[in-house]
Parts: structure tokens; C-alpha cells; sequence
């Protein structure tokens, strides 16, 4: 099976295109660039590079969020119209599970986040469970106060992982001492290739019913669905 991965949910870009259980093209930047036009032309060289035909692939796999409104939608916008007219399976895997793969390794709990403002966290737990690296606590939109007091009362040490982590790592350690361990540069950034592999082993969804999963709602929703209340 030939896959192609697609990531633009934060500012991290990454591209992948594996074949089978091999990642044969990477491409990945932590750049604060518009997707929109780079995104496109990166899939293209990556793929080219690959030496792999867009007819020749059998699945697309994109990153669904959360993370930044407008990052979702490119990714998860591409992704179904190249499978739409491709005619080719879609997946889409959290983008939060995508940053915890980097601890798959870490013998304790490991925890990635993304600002959401306002002392809030996209955030969600991961960690080893009957022996397979899996999902402890689903993904959620939470404030960062009451997520820490739920981390402290677990048994294990946490990993902290995600490129926002800069804005929280002085709470976190406050909160949680040494039961907190961070990751270091390397760890941060989502890689593509891991997207492509969970998304290798995920069934396939509905092209037209697929939806990103946000976790809230855009601000200028939010106001407007207020003011329909009215």
C-alpha cells in the first residue's frame, strides 16, 4: 500500500510519502509561513522525489486536528479532494497523537499540547497499555490549571511534548516538580512519517461525512452563534 501524509494543522508543515512499512520522502518545516501556497508544491517534490504517481497511491492520511483553525482546513481540505478525485482512501489521525509518538519510548505518561489561549490547552494523554502505545485520556480542550491537577494525581512521570510547550514549562514545573519531564528540540515537531503510519493502520472514513475535529469552535462562530440568540 502506497500513502501519502499530510500535516498542516500547526505551523509545523510536514509531507510524507510511505510505501508499505517503509517512509520513503520526508519533508518537514517549523516555519511561520502561509501553508496555503507552500503546501501544494510540497507534495508535488516530495512525491516526484518518491518517484510515486498520484494514481499510484492507495490512501491519503491528514492530521485532523486540533491546532490552528486555519491549518486544519488546508491539510484536511486537500486531503479530501485528492481523495475525492483521486478516488482514494481518507484517514485522518489527531494531531495530538501524531506529537505523542514522539515519546512512544518514554517508560512513564506522555502528555503533547498546543496553546489554545487564554491559559487553555489542547491537549489529551498516551502511554503504553496492554502493551501497546495507546490513548490514556482522549484529547480535549481544557484549562491548564484543572489538567495539571489531573497529571498529578497519576503515578507515573509525565513527557511533555509540543512546540507551544515554551508558554506553559515554567506552570508545569511548578505545578508538577519532578513528576514533569520535557522533551527536547527534536521532540517537538509532529513528523509526517509517524502520521503515515498510524494512518496506515486506521480503517479508511466516508470522503463526504469526514470532518476536523476542532475540539471548539473559531471565535467569529462562537460570537455569531451568540448573536442568532439574540
Amino acid at each position: 500500500m502506497k500513502a501519502l501524509a499530510i500535516d498542516t494543522s500547526n505551523l509545523v508543515m510536514g509531507i510524507a510519502v510511505l510505501d508499505g512499512e517503509k517512509v520513503i520522502g520526508e519533508y518537514i518545516t517549523n516555519l511561520k509561513k502561509n501553508h496555503s501556497v507552500r503546501v501544494m508544491p510540497a507534495i508535488h517534490d516530495v512525491m516526484k522525489e518518491a518517484n510515486v504517481k498520484p494514481a499510484e497511491l492507495d490512501r491519503i492520511i491528514t492530521a485532523k486536528g486540533p491546532g490552528s483553525y486555519t491549518g486544519v482546513r488546508i491539510g484536511v481540505t486537500i486531503a479530501k479532494t485528492m481523495a475525492w478525485t483521486l478516488k482514494k482512501e481518507l484517514v485522518g489521525v489527531s494531531s495530538l497523537e501524531v506529537v505523542a509518538q514522539n515519546g512512544k519510548y518514554f517508560g512513564g505518561y506522555v502528555c503533547p499540547l498546543f496553546d489554545a489561549r487564554r491559559t487553555q490547552l489542547y491537549t489529551g494523554l498516551y502511554g503504553k497499555k496492554d502493551g501497546q502505545f495507546q490513548t490514556v485520556k482522549e484529547d480535549r480542550l481544557v484549562l491548564r490549571e484543572n489538567w495539571l491537577n489531573e497529571l498529578k494525581k497519576l503515578d507515573q512521570p509525565v513527557l511533555f511534548l509540543g512546540n507551544d510547550l515554551d508558554l506553559h514549562k515554567e506552570r508545569i514545573s511548578e505545578e508538577l516538580s519532578d513528576q514533569a519531564v520535557f522533551g527536547s528540540a527534536a521532540d517537538h515537531n509532529p513528523r509526517p512519517s509517524e502520521l503515515g503510519r498510524i494512518g496506515m493502520e486506521r480503517e479508511p472514513e466516508p470522503v463526504h461525512h469526514f470532518v476536523p475535529s476542532y475540539l471548539q469552535l473559531a471565535e467569529a462562530e462562537a460570537n455569531w452563534l451568540a448573536a442568532q440568540k439574540k
